[in-house]
């Protein structure tokens, strides 16, 4: 019985820290946590109001995807993307999507393409009503549930490595800007297309979305480093 309860912590124990690991995805991706600077585990989890142990162990599964990288005796520095990178993962995601998306519109069963529309309404829903966590959530889970469709798992896992890599950079301040509902409805608008078997059609408009993502990484990176929030910041930095 002893080891039943052991068993239980554990489990316990590794959902917190995949709950943190999620929450500090969120944060890398929304700008909230700055690339370039260096983050300890004991501020961060003085801000989740938990211990530093599952904080640590999260973060060190960001640097196994490549998020963060260890600084020794200070914590963790989120690492810098530049245009480059997102020139080149963009690419990547272009060849494999787009092409993807054109077969998934002629095999895939029209009810498992429309078991994806309470999703792109919710990416919609979530960027009207400035729920950033809401939507970055919800617009992975369409993306990767869509290709999951080709039945391709290294397919779905590679995309979602490319997703974690390249953030998006100072997403708040494009949302007040108001852009993230434009890209949040062309998930709508790709899947109708996607419905009416217009497969080129679908993979135009996945290019196109691919492209507008990219233009709001540009305009995102270029806000992030104008922006400074010293006292937001000081409570997480080492």
């Amino acid at each position: 019985m002893g080891h039943l309860k052991q068993r239980n912590l554990i489990t316990a124990r590794e959902r917190l820290r995949d709950q943190v690991a999620h929450a500090l995805r969120a944060a890398l991706i929304s700008g909230e946590l700055h690339p370039g600077e260096v983050y300890s585990a004991p501020g961060l989890a003085e801000d989740f109001g938990i211990s530093a142990t599952p904080v640590r162990e999260a973060m060190l599964d960001l640097a196994r995807e490549g998020l963060v990288e260890p600084v020794r005796n200070k914590g963790f520095r989120v690492t810098e993307v530049n245009e480059r990178d997102l020139d080149q993962y963009t690419e990547i995601r272009t060849l494999i999507e787009v092409p993807m998306t054109g077969r998934i519109t002629r095999t895939a069963a029209a009810e498992d393409l429309e078991a994806l529309r309470p999703v792109a309404e919710e990416i919609v829903r979530a960027a009207r009503e400035h729920d950033l966590i809401g939507y970055l959530e919800a617009d992975r889970r369409f993306h990767l549930t869509l290709l999951a469709l080709s039945g391709n798992e290294r397919l779905v896992e590679t995309v979602s490595d490319l997703r974690k890599r390249s953030r998006l950079y100072g997403l708040t301040a494009l949302d007040e800007r108001g852009e993230l509902v434009h890209s949040a409805e062309e998930h709508v608008e790709l899947l109708d297309l996607m419905l009416a078997r217009d497969a080129k059609g679908a993979e135009k408009c996945m290019a196109r979305h691919l492209g507008h993502v990219r233009s709001l990484w540009a305009k995102g990176e270029g806000q992030g480093k104008d922006r400074t929030d010293d006292g937001a910041r000081s409570g997480r930095k080492s």
